[in-house]
């Protein structure tokens, strides 16, 4: 078994690796930064991992980062928030949109194009997405980053529904939490929450946190 983590990096890409490693998986990690990523596969022990450099913003460097991983049956994409500046919805112009989406989005469907065809063919597969919870909920100074993500949870929510019933399960986490120790999207929980995701596939989205929260912590002094 194998899994393809897009936009790995030592958060929550290397909890999701490590929590499918723990269950015999094959990690393929791929981020721009070869040192993080040799950085990461040296984390992971006894984990079985292998380290892809790729550009999420350019199709031609993603298609040939999964072409060289091959064949899987889990992709988890990460992408979402590697944007270079995010802008409040007051500031947001067409580069900085553009920044965010192709991230977000592009990225996405082009790691979807790349992995979906062997999944359909052989009935099974899993293709997961993290995200924020400006994807579901509007948060002005979330601007470029909310135009996107909400893009990417439309994208996964309706893959959802068109493969259903074809042997690919669809996720969806938005993050309405911080993520670090000890909190409801701790990189440990997100990798849970995909792991269970991947395994129960009941579920098509999974909302870690919540909106109250988050605007307490916006509004704290």
């Amino acid at each position: 078994m194998k899994a393809a983590i897009i936009g790995a990096g030592p958060g929550i890409g290397l909890a999701v690796a490590r929590r499918f490693g723990k269950e015999g998986f094959e990690v393929s990690l791929v981020s721009r930064s070869r040192d993080r990523l040799a950085a990461l596969v040296a984390q992971l022990g006894d984990v079985r991992a292998t380290a892809h450099a790729a550009d999420l913003t350019d199709e031609r460097s993603l298609e040939a980062a999964l072409a060289e991983i091959g064949p899987v049956d889990v992709l988890v994409y990460n992408g979402a928030g590697a944007v270079r500046a995010l802008t409040s919805v007051l500031e947001v112009t067409r580069e900085s949109a553009q920044d965010a989406f192709d991230s977000a989005v592009l990225g996405a469907v082009t790691a979807v194009r790349a992995v979906l065809p062997a999944m359909l063919e052989r009935g099974s597969g899993t293709l997961l997405f993290t995200s924020g919870i400006s994807a579901v909920h509007p948060l002005p100074f979330l601007g470029n980053v909310g135009i996107a993500v909400s893009g990417l949870r439309n994208y996964a929510l309706s893959l959802a529904e068109a493969l259903a019933g074809q042997g690919v399960h669809v996720g969806h986490v938005p993050i309405s939490a911080a993520v670090v120790p000890d909190s409801p999207a701790s990189p440990e929980a997100v990798a849970e929450t995909h792991w269970r995701l991947h395994t129960a596939r009941d579920l098509h989205e999974v909302v870690l946190g919540d909106l109250a929260t988050v605007k307490a912590a916006i509004s704290a002094p």
